[in-house]
């Protein structure tokens, strides 16, 4: 990608802003191109989830709210802080976001990557190498809440370019909308 000719990665941002969608939606490729467009930190979601998380997720079994609370705890807490910071987490839930805000001791702005399940299960089918099975795709678009309009969210279309995605959220971020809600 050729983000750093953009002129949307042209000025700093010192927000903290998730990545988020469901699983193969692209948040770890997307998070990690915005934070470098942006000149961030890139705090990789699944890196903090609990060893017996990632077992429980291997084997199949989608997570409920008591694994959930202390990773979104973990995810906000890395977001802490003055300077800006971009991390991937499904986020899937209005109250997880929530959390992950109060956990960060500060706003934070949602780039929502969004697309058909088709090509989500297309994507998770043909990944390799990581602990979440397709077979939980289903689960995970169930428990997807949309944000809602009085979130400070934009949805992006993961059959976008990922330059296109990438200025899109970099424009969404610099219009100013980082204000708590």
């Amino acid at each position: 990608m050729s983000m750093a000719a953009s002129p949307q990665c042209s000025e700093a941002f010192t927000g903290a802003v998730v990545v988020m969608g469901v699983a193969s939606c692209g948040k770890t490729t997307i998070g990690r191109a915005l934070a470098d467009c942006l000149g961030l930190r890139f705090i990789e979601g699944d890196a903090l989830h609990s060893p017996d998380s990632i077992a429980k997720m291997s084997r199949g079994e989608p997570l409920i709210d008591d694994d959930r609370w202390p990773w979104l705890a973990r995810v906000g807490e890395s977001l802490r802080g003055e300077a800006g910071a971009v991390a991937s987490c499904s986020a899937l839930k209005r109250r997880y976001r929530e959390a992950i805000s109060h956990a960060a001791q500060r706003p934070v702005m949602l780039i929502h990557l969004h697309g058909a399940r088709e090509a989500l299960a297309h994507r998770i089918s043909s990944r390799k190498g990581h602990f979440m099975p397709a077979s939980l795709l289903d689960s995970q678009l169930a428990t997807l809440e949309m944000p809602g309009v009085d979130e400070p969210a934009i949805t992006l279309d993961i059959e976008d370019t990922p330059d296109t995605i990438i200025n899109a959220a970099a424009a969404f971020l610099r219009k100013g909308y980082l204000h708590a809600p």
